[in-house]
């Protein structure tokens, strides 16, 4: 899949998650097989540019091109100013959200609660592709409500306006993350489009990622949740879109040592007292599937200090090497 000048190969995306696809987390999925990740979103308005948090947002050293960076807000010259800014500190491909369902972000009118106003969906694209010289994408839902599935019609605007990729996930903003996604939807708007689709919402195995491509004729999928505690999921899906074939899961020495990377990396980017309350979310989603993954998860959260979170890390894979159970208090 081409953006602009950027080859995606493997057609295979992280999707934008607030608090989840941080610097650390993209880096790793784009080691683990990940075609492009997408910085999780950075508000358009200047007053919060200086906070903690957006520079963290912001920051792209040493990440592997190309860099895509999301940006959310509902004023076209604010979100242009916001392009034009994130450009400036290394963004490469600028995303704008109309897919965001979450009930903060709807009631500013941001996210996919743009969807509701196809005038100014059309003048905050036009204002962002004229600002900024980069390749611009967007991600929207099917619709604002299950009454009102106007993905089709926001996807035209968004080809008119000079949008070079289109990112669906088969939801409507009213369905959030329920029921099943609609492929037949995302299928519809592909077949009217000329520039690049990517399919979002409930690929959670090669697969799924295959037949979702089959049944969509999309260009690209979009992976979120799936990649929550799973981040090897994007070479597993790339393999499997390219020889048909199903690679066999991780040993457990290379899952510890993703997850023990990822600490490590998370420690680093934040400070250890920040990372440590960061990685508490990570090492759940890591351990979910594990048969004493809620007897881990419980101890682990206890620890007040990176290293005491670090060292019960290595125990708990020192013991599922062994074969041992999980001790169940200190």
């Amino acid at each position: 899949m081409q953006i602009g000048p950027y080859r995606i190969d493997p057609p295979v995306v992280l999707a934008p998650m607030a608090g989840v696809t941080d610097k650390a987390f993209r880096m790793l999925c784009k080691r683990l097989g990940a075609g492009l990740a997408v910085s999780e979103m950075t508000h358009s308005d200047p007053k919060l540019w200086n906070t903690r948090k957006s520079q963290q947002r912001m920051d792209h050293a040493g990440e592997p091109e190309p860099i895509s960076v999301q940006i959310a807000g509902t004023e076209p010259e604010q979100l242009a100013n916001a392009a034009r800014h994130n450009v400036d500190q290394g963004a490469q491909i600028i995303d704008i959200n109309m897919g965001c369902p979450a009930k903060k972000v709807c009631s500013a009118w941001a996210g996919s609660a743009l969807m509701r106003d196809e005038a100014l969906v059309g003048r905050i694209l036009d204002a962002v592709v004229r600002a900024v010289e980069v390749p611009v994408t967007l991600k929207i839902r099917t619709g604002w409500a299950r009454a009102h599935r106007n993905g089709l019609e926001i996807a035209r605007i968004a080809e008119a306006a000079g949008i070079r990729a289109l990112a669906v996930h088969g939801r409507t903003r009213e369905d959030l993350y329920q029921g099943e996604a609609e492929y037949a939807t995302i299928a519809e708007i592909k077949s009217r489009l000329r520039i690049p689709v990517l399919a979002n919402g409930d690929i959670d195995t090669p697969q799924k990622a295959a037949e979702v491509l089959r049944l969509t004729g999309a260009d690209a999928v979009m992976l979120g949740r799936a990649a929550q505690g799973r981040p090897w999921i994007f070479r597993e899906v790339a393999h499997f879109l390219q020889h048909g074939e199903a690679l066999p899961a991780p040993p457990l020495t290379e899952v510890r040592d993703i997850l023990l990377g990822h600490l490590q990396a998370l420690y680093a980017f934040y400070g250890e007292a920040q990372g440590l309350r960061i990685a508490r979310k990570h090492l759940g989603w890591y351990a979910k599937e594990a048969p004493d993954g809620e007897v881990f998860r419980n101890r682990v959260n206890t620890a007040t200090t990176a290293e005491l979170q670090y060292a019960l890390s290595c125990e708990w894979f020192e013991a599922r090497a062994a074969g041992m159970n999980w001790p169940q208090a200190a």
